[in-house]
């Protein structure tokens, strides 16, 4: 009889048959956006998504667009998202190290992918966090404001690079 127990493999055998990945690559499967081709818009708007709506997704992100093209006069709206993010993007954040008993907050480099999704993450928290008014609304402000270099989103990269600054004597530790 063949049960699960008599399927269970030695362990010598498991570098022939690896784990399945548990991840997708969704960076592979993204794809861009309809209205203004771009894969950072699609990546936003999959963000911003919640419980698997995506139609109401991008219906507030373009309204947002909209609203920006209304108030940013010179500029393409998905250019002026696209420097938002760019502006909000850490160059810098402090991990914790644990040396001798001691934890310090070392600063580190942070890669493109992680750049990237913090200046996301940072600019939805920003938007959820003011109440009262439309999602489109408050998005809209939040990008111009970070286009700007100003904002609650801005808010947090700035006291990131502040943390990092401030405990750069740790920076030895980064190894």
């Amino acid at each position: 009889m063949l049960t699960v127990a008599t399927l269970v493999l030695p362990i010598r055998f498991a570098r022939f048959f690896p784990m399945p990945k548990r991840f997708t690559a969704s960076a592979a499967q993204l794809k861009p956006d309809p209205r203004f081709d771009s894969v950072l818009a699609s990546k936003f708007v999959n963000c911003l998504m919640h419980d698997g709506k995506k139609s109401i997704a991008q219906r507030v992100f373009y309204n947002a667009l909209d609203v920006i093209g209304e108030r940013v006069s010179g500029e393409e709206p998905i250019e002026v998202f696209t420097q938002a993010i760019e502006n909000i993007k850490p160059m810098i954040e402090v991990r914790s190290k644990r040396v001798g008993g001691a934890t310090y907050q070392v600063p580190t480099p942070v890669n493109q992918k992680r750049r990237q999704t913090l200046a996301i993450r940072w600019i939805l928290a920003a938007i959820r966090d003011k109440k009262g008014r439309p999602i489109h609304l408050r998005l809209a402000e939040e990008l111009i404001s970070a286009f700007n270099r100003e904002g609650a989103a801005m808010t947090t990269r700035d006291n990131v690079h502040r943390m990092a600054d401030a405990n750069k004597a740790f920076a030895h530790f980064a190894w």
